[in-house]
């Protein structure tokens, strides 16, 4: 009797509109994501709560903690209103019905799994405080990219820890690009939503469901079993990694044989079996989510014995290795095979353009290679700070003398033996390289590391300018 009783109760708890949704962690997922939720959907109260206070600070000043195009609008209109950014941890879990776990997932730097395996250590430390102060049954989603049956230990630790609440996991991986996340928030091309197969499970499913059909069609919604969910997002990742380094594998061909790699990237992908998206040659793929996910996934295949398949997709994580490797190589081939004591001028440091993310940017590692060749660098990028630079490098400030930190692309040209373009900001593209030219010490050279200029009109005004996959 008393069983069936909690069980009426719980299901009579799920069956209640949505009030009250909080997100653990405030960072490039749950930040834009609580955002986009608060702004359509008015009349649920939506919390963002983590224990770093400088972050929850910035979210709720005028200068927010990541830059991406269109937040700030969406952030001021609903802050204050039904979205809130706070350090209350305890307070918004006994509050919510619905809890996101959005917290970082780290590659691990220790222990079994060094250098592959996900970090769960926040992920589980969320479930623990979930479990401890909960006095109504919750639904926790998974919003952190979280490797297949995480969830299963989401719910031990629930089961142990909560005896006398049902608590319910769902799986709601995010597929935003840093850059676009708000129009890939506002319309994305699937929003993916695992949960089990119960009742239970697929009322809480339903609910999360339910939040999102305020502003997406529900045809654009999919739901699968909890495993297929987590699984999704890895594989995704992966793919799109995989064409990065594909046509980046062929940008070397490119190079001996005359051709052209963006020509090559047009005509395969005019093939409606193909398609054209990811097919940009570049110095290599960069960000929080590829190689770490890759990487994921690669200890995932050795744990359950499928080395071969562990192979292939580190083969993709080598290549956009040697990309880079490939490029600096390249750099220093130009310069009569010295760098040393020669300023090269790095244009843009984010791992891609309108984003202040520097996580894993190809930037970082070419870097370190031209410092480690003695060249002195003028960085600029529009949105990354010196600090995140510095730390990127890990360099302190006091050991940065080999560096120079410039206000404009101008600055950062002015008297220097190369220019190496590394980020594709749209302003890179109306510098007047002819002014710049004339500051330059001869002969100029010009490496785009992105294929964003014409290298021909780049050539004409006396540059030696070479492009990726461009002979």
């Amino acid at each position: 009797m008393a069983k069936n009783y909690v069980i009426a109760r719980n299901l009579d708890l799920y069956y209640r509109k949505i009030m009250n949704i909080c997100c653990i962690g405030a960072g490039y997922v749950g930040g834009p994501t609580m955002a986009m939720i608060a702004s359509k959907c008015p009349d649920i109260q939506v919390a963002v709560v983590d224990i770093n206070q400088e972050r929850i600070n910035a979210w709720n000043s005028a200068n927010l903690p990541i830059y991406e195009p269109g937040l700030d609008e969406i952030v001021s209109e609903a802050r204050g209103k039904n979205l809130f950014f706070s350090t209350e941890v305890d307070r918004y879990i006994l509050e919510s019905e619905i809890i996101f776990i959005s917290v970082n997932t780290p590659t691990k730097e220790y222990g079994s799994g060094l250098g592959q395996a996900a970090d769960l250590r926040y992920v589980e430390s969320c479930a623990r405080r979930i479990a401890e102060i909960s006095k109504s049954p919750k639904i926790i989603v998974e919003k952190s990219t979280v490797p297949v049956r995480t969830a299963q230990m989401v719910k031990t630790i629930l089961a142990s820890t909560s005896h006398q609440f049902q608590h319910q996991i769902v799986s709601n991986p995010e597929f935003l690009a840093e850059g676009t996340a708000v129009k890939d928030l506002l319309s994305p091309d699937r929003v993916l939503i695992g949960g089990d197969l119960t009742p239970e499970g697929q009322i809480a499913v339903g609910k999360v469901s339910s939040i999102y059909e305020n502003w997406i069609k529900k045809d654009r919604i999919i739901t699968t079993n909890l495993w297929s969910s987590e699984l999704s997002k890895l594989t995704a990742n992966a793919f799109l990694a995989q064409r990065i380094s594909s046509i980046n594998a062929i940008s070397a061909l490119c190079e001996e044989t005359e051709a052209n790699v963006d020509e090559v990237a047009q005509a395969i992908g005019a093939d409606s079996r193909i398609g054209p998206k990811f097919l940009k040659s570049s110095i290599g793929f960069g960000g929080s989510c590829f190689q770490k996910d890759i990487l994921n996934l690669c200890y995932l295949c050795r744990y359950f014995r499928l080395p071969e398949v562990a192979e292939y997709w580190e083969q993709v994580i080598r290549m956009n290795e040697y990309q880079k490797e490939r490029f600096v190589r390249r750099i220093l081939d130009s310069m009569f095979n010295t760098v040393s004591g020669k300023r090269i001028a790095i244009l843009g440091y984010a791992f891609k353009k309108d984003t202040n993310d520097a996580r894993e940017s190809p930037a970082i590692g070419i870097c370190k290679r031209l410092l480690e060749e003695k060249a002195h660098l003028a960085i600029y990028d529009p949105k990354v700070s010196r600090q995140t630079i510095l730390n990127s490098l890990g360099i302190k400030e006091d050991q940065a003398n080999s560096i120079d930190f410039c206000k404009s692309a101008t600055e950062a040209c002015q008297d220097s033996h190369c220019i190496a373009i590394l980020t594709e900001w749209d302003e890179f593209k109306n510098i007047d390289y002819e002014d710049i030219y004339k500051n330059m010490v001869k002969p100029a050279i010009l490496f785009d590391g992105r294929n964003l200029l014409d290298i021909e009109m780049i050539r004409l005004i006396g540059f030696v300018a070479k492009g990726i996959g461009i002979s």
